[in-house]
């Protein structure tokens, strides 16, 4: 029978907590059928984001075509990458036909 006090062997890569080689970025793409109100509701409903950080993603999307929203474990980004899916078109924008989108991306 074992000592009680011995430790079973584990690698060192099974020790570290999931960190940086785990995480994914959300990234919002930018179209013309959303406007900067649509991106601040949807920022701050989904992922509880204040006026004024949404509004300065919004701009970042806007100016650079994307912007990186959320960088998190693959799960959280993709079931927050689903909902920005399924928030539907924006009632300001009578072309508007469905949400912006979004894509998951490993973070370097």
């Amino acid at each position: 029978m074992p000592n009680e006090t011995t430790t079973p062997d584990v690698t060192r890569e099974q020790l570290q907590e999931p960190d940086e080689e785990h995480l994914y970025h959300l990234v919002l793409l930018n179209d013309d059928d959303h406007t900067y109100q649509y991106v601040i509701e949807l920022l701050g409903r989904i992922l509880g984001y204040h006026p004024e950080k949404a509004f300065a993603l919004a701009c970042m999307v806007d100016s650079e075509g994307r912007a990186t929203v959320e960088t998190a474990q693959h799960e959280q980004v993709t079931r927050h990458q689903r909902q920005i899916h399924a928030f539907g078109p924006d009632p300001r924008v009578r072309r508007c036909r469905g949400s912006m989108s979004a894509v998951v991306e490993p973070a370097a």
